[in-house]
């Protein structure tokens, strides 16, 4: 028997979970225990109120939210929430879609073209190989995308070149998706909103189905996001939306804190409830932070409070240069560890941009400190293990589209983008996979023989492999397959001699992998790819290591620490230069009020007097934020507002490290 949902809670926490009268927003400052509010609630719905599992959809943000909800549901509930959906935004829509595909046009095996997929696309269309060109009309269309703006009202609203030149492109990339019966990820939300507009009876269907949502992070919902809540809602609006409006830092993204201020103008009736009491920081932390945010316009009026304990002061440390900040923070942090007897992951590096991690990681190498980088490229985005997952998913599924047009290109087999135009076309029409419409007798009517023969050759290959694949251990079918496509001759034929070293290298760890793990378990390797379409096996991030933590202050939030190290405070660096304008700084303030609050115990605050542009040493400002954090008491060392060293605490640090090692001498 599970222990009473109400146990351990506090009275605002309580409110929300047993809330049922109507639409309920909880606004869940950093620390509050959301996670907690919404597990318990879906247990309180299921065990107190008789809700069928199935007609529950909790939905988060990433898959590491949605992974974590589930274990503490398990836990909470055991067997009895089968049914039970959570999942991301992005998770649902594909279930909505895969299930109501003809309504739209598209079959249930349509694919889901990733970034780099849908890059290759845009690159024929807009004429250019400039990867910063197409990078920003990629994402000029995904802005467009999840602010419901058709590509008619895009020509018409283009600014500047770019959005003309996207604008332009925009059109032609929606028509090429659907003729290779594809969706990019931010279709997973805007089809099923026009799907249940166009499709009265297909929305009602759905909203019957999912009688009580729960929606985590709601501060991060882009328009198209909150259109699809609205709409599975309907007029029973039975919901619980958990944000903070302290938190939205996903501006950049497309999110709209207007979502927020829009509930209570849709749902007359929201109920409001605050959490405020902080489960994670000191008072000193916390007054840090209140004292930050109360600069921003306030959309609800909260201030976090604690009862940890009063705790370390926060130090400021004021380097020369951007050399010495790093090195100063490495040997604070061994200093600290060292004092505290702690262990390396109760501490986290954060900063503003990736591009400041390569100095710390420098140190950390110097002074043999494990150190995890989170952000950083999982094994399986890399391009070379993409190209041949491309393979091996073909063999597993010849429906797989993007597999298919990332094997069928990579090495170039003689194929053209013109062939693989009309393929598209013809797949189109008759309602088939790629690989299905390349191997029939109509489509080698369409297109010259010279044409069609190479993807004869191609398909036939599949087949051949498909075979030996289902059969036979991996370790055989692998370096057979690697030689036939000539995949190592391709590397050193595209990349630097090193550049294609490093990568067969990574081709071949992939391999062995695959082989091991197919001899341990007796699988073939259709078994194995069809559980590698679903997992980051080898993203480090995941695994339980005792190491620092470095990490964007946009990768850390939802993440806590018992000490966090916050860097590049600077005019510049933070607040962002691109930031400038009031709304924009607005965003830069939550994205430090984020950082201040992922820390638990101690936080230390570094900036450079100067820094390194091109090779000039340029001087920087302290950001405004330190300014306005200044209510709490804080230590600075280093620069011309140093604190004057406090001579009892002194002494005492030296008497405490002298008794420590006098202990390890023994």
């Amino acid at each position: 028997m599970s222990a009473s949902p109400s146990a351990g809670l506090n009275p605002p926490q309580r409110e929300a979970i047993r809330y049922l009268d109507g639409p309920l927003l909880v606004l869940a400052g950093a620390g509050s225990g959301k996670t907690r509010v919404i597990t318990q609630k879906i247990a309180y719905l299921i065990q107190d109120c008789g809700f069928n599992p199935a007609n529950i959809a909790a939905i988060t943000f990433t898959n590491k939210a949605a992974r974590e909800m589930q274990e503490r549901i398990d836990k909470l509930l055991g067997g009895s929430a089968k049914g039970l959906s959570i999942s991301t935004f992005h998770s649902l829509g594909v279930r909505i879609l895969r299930e109501e595909a003809a309504a739209l046009g598209y079959k249930p095996k349509f694919s889901i073209f990733d970034s780099t997929d849908c890059q290759s696309i845009i690159t024929d269309l807009a004429g250019t190989v400039d990867k910063q060109t197409i990078r920003r009309l990629q994402s000029i269309i995904s802005r467009w995308k999840n602010a419901r703006v058709s590509p008619d009202a895009a020509k018409k609203d283009a600014q500047d070149e770019h959005e003309v030149l996207a604008a332009r492109v925009f059109d032609s990339y929606a028509a090429t998706l659907r003729a290779y019966q594809a969706v990019d990820f931010d279709d997973l939300i805007a089809l099923p909103v026009e799907l249940f507009e166009k499709h009265p009876e297909i929305l009602s269907k759905w909203q019957n189905r999912l009688r009580y949502l729960l929606v985590d992070e709601y501060q991060d919902t882009n328009a198209c996001q909150y259109a699809m809540l609205k709409l599975i809602a309907g007029p029973r609006a039975a919901f619980t939306a958990v944000g903070d409006d302290d938190q939205a830092i996903y501006g950049w993204r497309g999110a709209d804190i207007e979502n927020l201020r829009g509930l209570p103008r849709d749902y007359p009736n929201l109920k409001v409830i605050m959490l405020e009491q902080n489960y994670r920081s000191t008072v000193r932390i916390l007054k840090a932070a209140n004292a930050l945010i109360a600069n921003n316009e306030k959309l609800f009026d909260k201030k976090l409070w604690s009862d940890l304990g009063y705790g370390d002061p926060i130090t400021l440390t004021v380097c020369p240069h951007e050399e010495a900040e790093a090195e100063s923070v490495v040997m604070k942090l061994l200093a600290h560890k060292f004092e505290n007897r702690g262990q390396f992951r109760d501490y986290a590096i954060l900063y503003r941009g990736n591009y400041q991690a390569r100095l710390l990681e420098q140190q950390l190498r110097n002074h043999k400190v494990p150190y995890l980088l989170s952000g950083g490229q999982s094994f399986f985005d890399k391009a070379e293990i993409k190209d041949i997952t491309s393979w091996l998913r073909l063999l597993a599924n010849s429906d797989d589209d993007p597999a298919f047009i990332r094997a069928v290109t990579t090495p170039k087999r003689g194929i053209g983008g013109q062939t693989l135009a009309a393929l598209g076309t013809y797949a189109g029409e008759r309602h088939l996979s790629l690989f299905a419409a390349a191997t029939e007798e109509g489509f080698a009517h369409r297109v010259p023989a010279r044409q069609a023969a190479p993807l004869h050759e191609f398909c036939t290959f599949i087949n051949r492999f498909e075979w030996r694949a289902n059969k036979e251990p991996p370790a055989q079918v692998l370096p057979d397959l690697l030689t036939a496509i000539g995949y190592e001759a391709f590397l050193y034929d595209h990349e630097e001699p090193r550049a294609a070293q490093t990568k067969w290298g990574n081709v071949t760890e992939l391999c062995n992998w695959l082989s091991s793990k197919g001899e341990e378990e007796g699988k073939t390797l259709i078994d194995l790819t069809q559980t590698i379409a679903l997992i980051n096996l080898l993203d480090k991030g995941e695994t339980d290591v005792d190491a620092v933590q470095l990490s964007t202050l946009h990768a850390a939030k939802g993440l806590e620490f018992p000490h966090v190290f916050l860097i590049g405070v600077e005019e510049g660096i933070l607040p962002h230069r691109e930031s400038q304008s009031p709304e924009k700084i607005e965003e830069e303030r939550r994205l430090m009020y984020v950082g201040i609050t992922r820390a638990q115990r101690s936080l230390h605050l570094s900036h450079c007097e100067k820094r390194k542009q091109a090779r000039e040493l340029i001087s920087c400002e302290p950001s405004r934020f330190i300014r306005e954090m200044s209510d709490s008491e804080m230590r600075i060392s280093g620069g011309k507002a140093a604190t004057p060293p406090d001579k009892a605490t002194g002494s005492a640090r030296l008497s405490a490290l002298k008794a420590m090692l006098g202990s390890k001498q023994k």
